[in-house]
C-alpha cells in the first residue's frame, strides 16, 4: 500500500485479476488458496475454495480462512459495507452454497470452529463454534457434535447433530410431578 494507506492503481488491478482466475480455475485445495494469498487472503493450512467464490475484493487482507475450511460453490464473503471489517472462519468451518458473510465496517465477523453455514444463508453476525447456522437471516438452528471436514461423510455430520437446548418434559410429566 501506499503512504496514504490506499493501493494502487496497479495493485488493485492486479488483485481483480488473481481474483477473477480464483473463481474460475481449477485446484479448490491447491490453485485457488494459492491465488488468494497471493491477492493477500491470511489462510493458514489446507482449505477447499469452490468453484465461483468471492472473497472480498477491496480487502482481500480483511478475510482469515483457518485450516480445514470449507467455501462451497458461489458462496460470497464481503469485509466491508462503507469501510473495512475483518471476516475470520474458523477450523474446519463449512460455508455452504450461495451462502453470503457481510462483514460491518470496523468489526469482525467470526464463523466458529466446527460450524456450519447452510446453503443460501445470509450471515451477519457471529455463528458460535459446532452450530449448523441457516436461514434467510441465519440463526443457531442445532450443534454440531461432528464438524464437516473433508474427511467426514455428510451422514455422519448429520447423525452428530443435537438440539440447541434440551427440551421440556412432556405435559403429564410435568403435571405428575407437581402432584
Amino acid at each position: 500500500m501506499s503512504s496514504s494507506g490506499k493501493k494502487s492503481f496497479l495493485q488493485r488491478i492486479s488483485n481483480r485479476w488473481l481474483h477473477l482466475l480464483a473463481r474460475v480455475l481449477p485446484g479448490a485445495t491447491t490453485l485457488r488458496p494459492w491465488l488468494h494469498r497471493r491477492r493477500g487472503v491470511r489462510i493458514h493450512g489446507r482449505v477447499f475454495i469452490g468453484d465461483d467464490v468471492y472473497i472480498e475484493n477491496e480487502y482481500p487482507e480483511a478475510i482469515e480462512l483457518h485450516d480445514g475450511a470449507q467455501i462451497t460453490v458461489r458462496a460470497a464473503i464481503i469485509a466491508h459495507t462503507r469501510g473495512a471489517g475483518r471476516v475470520v472462519i474458523g477450523k474446519d468451518a463449512f460455508i455452504g452454497s450461495n451462502a453470503v458473510i457481510v462483514c460491518s465496517p470496523g468489526s469482525v465477523l467470526t464463523v466458529g470452529e466446527g460450524a456450519v453455514v447452510a446453503a443460501c444463508s445470509l450471515v451477519t453476525v457471529n455463528v458460535p463454534p459446532h452450530v449448523l447456522f441457516g436461514g434467510e437471516r441465519a440463526k443457531p438452528l442445532m450443534r454440531a457434535e461432528q464438524a464437516l471436514t473433508l474427511e467426514t461423510s455428510y451422514a455422519e455430520f448429520v447423525g452428530g447433530l443435537r438440539p440447541l437446548s434440551t427440551p421440556p418434559p412432556p405435559p403429564g410429566r410435568r403435571e405428575a410431578q407437581r402432584s
